[in-house]
């Protein structure tokens, strides 16, 4: 089973989104970490591009901040998704890509309670001697760089993976009053205030981290204030094996229940209405070409190599009947490639 992201064509031309959305799916193919969604296949209808990924059944941190008992979560669960956030953010800045919409809504659950990052819509390369500029993220969870329209990096991911720890425990974004809804409130106190810790369940450790990922200068910042300042030394996970983490060994302390649907009612959502007006030419329909070019993500590519079937499907004696395995197969006993 995976779950499809269908873009609507028309809709991506006339939002001129067109880059952003290939840009999405090149970045998609060069992720190799399990603490972010995984792209199985791109291909293209005729009325939408789709990016086939992980299915994520267990919904997404957000809804179990708000929508489950009372706000907030308890403290085992904040370190072990803190603990696999952090993971798959130094994956993707090791790629050198910047993540730049890290909060609870993008983060999702899969079946046994491991999270992942999810919409990669936002993401950007980084690179060498080409600063970043254009501000992009959500109200509340964008650092202070951002906010001054300055030239900003990897800390800026660090400082909205503060503002996710701190709403995870408090149930509330830590510069967003939770009876304002002015948005340049909540910039004023992002720029100007200190992070204020009222609820109960922060504990010492708790509080520095944020403290250090909250900072408003980037130098200062948790993960960036050295070369090799890694956030998980933290005392923070101080409970955390990452070796045996990173190699799924864990055991969630929060397992979804399948009979639950982790969201809120589907009937909510209303459909897009068709877009009128927008036609399609031959510059539109190279681009299509170049977003469905099926699987090439790096994780499939590695386990073909890993498994030794790109040597025996390149050898040049090998006989045109044999059946080799693939990783599915050893697993399941199921999938084989011939």
């Amino acid at each position: 089973m995976y779950a499809c992201k269908k873009l609507d064509k028309k809709r991506l031309k006339k939002k001129n989104g067109e880059k952003m959305a290939l840009l999405e799916k090149e970045i998609l193919e060069k992720i190799n970490s399990p603490f972010i969604v995984s792209l199985a296949y791109a291909y293209e209808t005729k009325s939408h591009l789709c990016l086939v990924m992980t299915l994520m059944n267990g919904g997404d941190l957000k809804f179990h901040i708000y929508n489950i008992g009372e706000k907030g979560l308890e403290m085992k669960r904040v370190i072990f998704y803190s603990a696999q956030i952090s993971c798959g953010l130094l994956h993707l800045h090791s790629i050198k890509i910047l993540y730049r919409d890290m909060k609870p809504e993008n983060v999702l659950l899969d079946d046994n309670g491991n999270c992942r990052l999810s919409d990669l819509g936002l993401a950007v390369k980084v690179k060498e001697g080409k600063p970043i500029t254009n501000r992009a993220g959500t109200n509340g969870y964008m650092a202070p760089e951002l906010l001054k329209d300055e030239n900003y990096s990897y800390p800026a991911d660090w400082f909205s993976m503060g503002c996710t720890i701190y709403e995870m425990i408090a149930g509330h974004t830590p510069f967003k009053d939770p009876k304002d809804k002015n948005k340049d409130e909540v910039k004023r106190r992002t720029l100007e205030e200190e992070v204020v810790f009222n609820h109960p369940n922060f504990t010492p450790d708790a509080k520095d981290i944020c403290k250090l990922l909250l900072a408003k200068k980037p130098e200062q910042r948790l993960g960036s204030r050295t070369n090799d300042d890694d956030p998980r030394k933290h005392q923070f996970f101080k409970s955390i094996n990452f070796q045996r983490l990173e190699a799924g060994m864990v055991d969630p302390p929060f397992e979804p229940d399948p009979s639950v649907v982790y969201a809120k009612d589907v009937a909510d959502i209303a459909d897009f209405s068709e877009v009128k007006g927008v036609e399609f030419d031959e510059k539109d329909a190279k681009f299509f070409k170049r977003f469905a070019t099926g699987a090439v993500p790096v994780s499939w590519q590695k386990e073909i190599i890993d498994t030794g079937l790109f040597n025996e499907l390149n050898d040049p004696n090998r006989e045109s009947t044999g059946k080799y395995m693939s990783g599915g197969e050893r697993k399941s006993g199921v999938c084989s490639i011939i």
